[in-house]
């Protein structure tokens, strides 16, 4: 089984990045600075929870065999500073299967690092948002392909995730979202979404 994700949601990208991080440092005269500017390292991953349930068994297998399963991903990321230079990154994928409107499983992974950024503020939501999760992804990828199998299924491959597309599409909804919420003195506060914020 192949299934596309869902990206992750936003109303605040780059809300509670905290204020002491530089900002842009170095140039073409000085490029160390520059790539000192840009460094972050995962120095751990990790399995933060994981759940799969199969609440139709054993009758959902004899409907899997007869109809084409509907599979809905919905991936979300959050970011969130530790100490200094430290942040942990969460990615979550959520699977939910169906056969003939009947639920075959639901399957939800929170995946996590840790991160050292020595990054200038512009580059800090970027890196935690884009960057470090498309490295996570393929780990995460092998842990849903494998749950899903041990469950009984066949081999839940998850498409691509175009993070860096995701974190545009959403800094421009938040750039909407903030300039609807001046004219009419609303807000709005997401359940879910990609976002760094202060510990």
């Amino acid at each position: 089984m192949t299934a596309n994700a869902d990206g992750p949601t936003s109303d605040a990208l780059t809300e509670g990045i905290p204020e002491n991080v530089p900002e842009e440092t170095g140039s073409k005269d000085n490029p160390a600075a520059t790539k000192a500017a840009s460094e972050f390292v995962i120095l751990a991953q990790f399995i933060r929870d994981l759940s799969f349930e199969v609440p139709n068994a054993p009758g959902i297998f004899s409907a899997m065999q007869e109809k084409q399963p509907d599979i809905n991903i919905n991936v979300d990321v959050r970011a969130t500073q530790i100490k200094g230079e430290s942040f942990g990154v969460t990615l979550m994928i959520r699977a939910e299967c169906k056969a003939g409107g009947e639920l075959a499983f639901i399957m939800e992974l929170s995946y996590g690092s840790l991160v050292r950024a020595t990054l200038s503020r512009d580059a800090l939501a970027p890196a935690l948002l884009i960057e470090v999760p498309r490295l996570m992804f393929p780990f995460a990828r092998n842990i849903i392909a494998d749950m899903s199998r041990e469950g009984g299924f066949p081999p839940l491959m998850l498409a691509p995730v175009d993070f860096a597309s995701l974190y545009r599409e959403k800094l421009a909804q938040e750039s909407a979202g903030n300039t609807d919420q001046n004219k009419t003195g609303s807000s709005h506060q997401s359940a879910n979404g990609s976002s760094v914020v202060k510990h």
